[in-house]
């Protein structure tokens, strides 16, 4: 037994003869003397109807209230914002997505304070629900559960799965004039059936993996899909009110949970599956909230000792339904424990370790999207961090599936992504190109807007293995090919990106882990007498806070 008061934050307003004006209000809401004299569970989720991320969000945390309300405890509801990466794509909107990572954990931190709740679920779907969720929760440091909403079913065109990531490949086919109008409207209608999150291992279902790898979310619960015809997520809602009361014996928080230990495991997760470059940013954001550190330089030297042992799109063949249907991320742990990689020894919401939790789990041997260590995808992980002149403080390459790790050529340069995507459906991208889009930093954006769009017309058109790319802006998790993120310093704060010149030699190598522009010391000195920042692009609103009170995208892009 332990001395931890579940009620502890929910007294300050149900006891006590000065709260009779605070209780009365809650009154008008049905509730009772039962319900006040239990523990207090904020159930927060990100439902809205702007993405299919998050359009069922609402009914899932109905779910687990009315679980958690059977097991003696009393339950509020609330949602918080969202922001479909997917819709705000290629324009101004995605800006706003970044930001909105911050504004999820600081408004769920406002309704959990504010009303005094004893305990957090929180529900996410879309790409900066997830590490906002995890975030908040270390943050409270209250008893917490986070459970995904939950992967999109995969469309069907021509007798294969499909994901939005053809979508986006399909315009930039499009363009570039190799498929026609019609076969554009065909993927458009195709590639999203449903409710849930991206299908395949970009951000939502690599956050959603380290979820479970942290050790916040239950085992399995992260696969089964938001739409799930075979009723496999069902058992979850009961389950998280099971364990929710055992967190209220045991007094087990995040600050036990999320350790340094439990954040290598979440970078091994999400280089074993090919996973998105956010977690460069996010899981550094999430330490933050604990005051731990994790440096991109922790989060390489870890991929690199990490093996791919799922075959996951983009750079792979299967999507997260696939993985679900072969053990779902369990799967992968037990497969990293084996490996002799994972953390075993971490503490997890059930009151078990890792190991513990894995002990009982059989990956399948006939099947090939989860494999051991004697068959690797490949025999270090997904993702690499680069260094040079051009990224003193680094950048990050999503090396799975892309065949050409090392490039050298001559700069084109874009001030912002609108540019460089006028430029790529202009045609005027050709091979052996280093195209550079700069002034997206966290700051200068600012929000450090994802280039997916560019990036998807460049592998559309072609052009994929022939033309690197890079930039202080960031990635989707369906980026694909020799593409540098996160460069670091951004344009905005003085770094060398913002001193390339057309037809500078750049030079990135994925493999030596390199990031040069082949200019001398000597003249990009000169060119810094002549550089200046851009002039802000907003002077009021959510947009400009950020831009003022962000810190470096290599740290996680945080605000405090």
């Amino acid at each position: 037994m332990t001395n931890f008061d579940p009620r502890q934050h929910s007294r300050t307003i149900t006891e006590g003869a000065d709260k009779t004006a605070n209780r009365a209000m809650l009154r008008a809401m049905g509730l009772g003397d039962k319900d006040m004299s239990q523990p207090w569970v904020g159930v927060a989720t990100v439902w809205s109807e702007s993405t299919p991320c998050n359009v069922n969000l609402d009914a899932q945390g109905i779910r687990i209230a009315e679980e958690i309300t059977k097991r003696c405890a009393t339950t509020r509801r609330f949602n918080t914002i969202s922001v479909a990466d997917g819709i705000a794509m290629g324009h101004e909107g995605m800006r706003a997505s970044l930001v909105s990572r911050e504004v999820i954990a600081d408004s769920v931190e406002l309704m959990m304070r504010g009303h005094c709740y004893d305990a957090l679920v929180g529900v996410a779907g879309c790409d900066k629900s997830l590490p906002g969720m995890l975030m908040v929760m270390a943050r409270l440091d209250v008893p917490s559960i986070f459970l995904y909403g939950g992967t999109i079913m995969p469309g069907r065109h021509k007798d294969k799965d499909v994901t939005i990531q053809d979508a986006f490949e399909a315009a930039g086919a499009y363009a570039a004039g190799t498929i026609d109008k019609a076969e554009l409207h065909a993927v458009e209608c195709a590639v999203c059936p449903g409710a849930g999150a991206c299908g395949g291992q970009y951000t939502a279902n690599t956050m959603a993996c380290v979820a479970e790898a942290l050790g916040m979310a239950l085992p399995g619960s992260s696969s089964p899909p938001a739409e799930d015809p075979d009723g496999s997520r069902d058992p979850y809602f009961a389950k998280i009110a099971e364990t929710m009361m055992g967190l209220f014996e045991s007094g087990l928080t995040p600050s036990k949970i999320i350790t340094k230990k439990a954040l290598e495991n979440a970078v091994m997760v999400g280089a074993a599956t090919g996973g998105s470059t956010n977690i460069a940013l996010h899981l550094p954001a999430i330490a933050n909230e604990l005051g731990l550190t994790l440096t991109l330089k922790e989060i390489h030297e870890i991929s690199q000792r990490t093996p791919i042992l799922a075959d996951l799109r983009p750079g792979g063949k299967y999507v997260m339904l696939d993985l679900h249907k072969v053990g779902g991320v369990p799967a992968v742990l037990k497969a990293l424990l084996h490996a002799g990689c994972l953390h075993g020894d971490c503490m997890t919401i059930t009151g078990k370790t890792m190991a513990e939790n894995l002990k009982d789990v059989v990956i399948p041997t006939d099947q090939l999207v989860v494999r051991t260590t004697e068959n690797a995808v490949s025999p270090t992980g997904g993702l690499v961090a680069v260094f040079g002149n051009l990224a003193t403080q680094g950048g990050v390459i999503k090396t799975a599936g892309v065949k050409k790790l090392a490039h050298t050529g001559p700069a084109k340069v874009y001030d912002s992504e609108q540019d460089a995507m006028a430029a790529v459906q202009a045609r005027k991208i050709e091979k052996g190109d280093v195209v550079v889009i700069r002034n997206e930093g966290p700051k200068g954006g600012p929000g450090m807007r994802e280039m997916l769009g560019v990036t998807a017309a460049i592998v559309g058109q072609g052009l994929g293995n022939d033309v690197a790319l890079l930039t202080d802006g960031r990635f989707s998790g369906a980026t694909k090919g020799l593409m540098v993120g996160h460069v670091c310093p951004e344009a905005s704060e003085g770094g060398v990106i913002g001193l390339v010149k057309d037809g500078d030699q750049i030079t990135v190598d994925a493999e030596k882990f390199e990031l040069t522009v082949h200019v001398s010391d000597e003249e990009l000195h000169e060119r810094r007498k002549d550089w200046k920042p851009l002039a802000p692009r907003y002077t009021k609103g959510a947009l400009a806070k950020f831009a003022r009170t962000v810190g470096p995208a290599c740290d996680g892009a945080v605000t405090h």
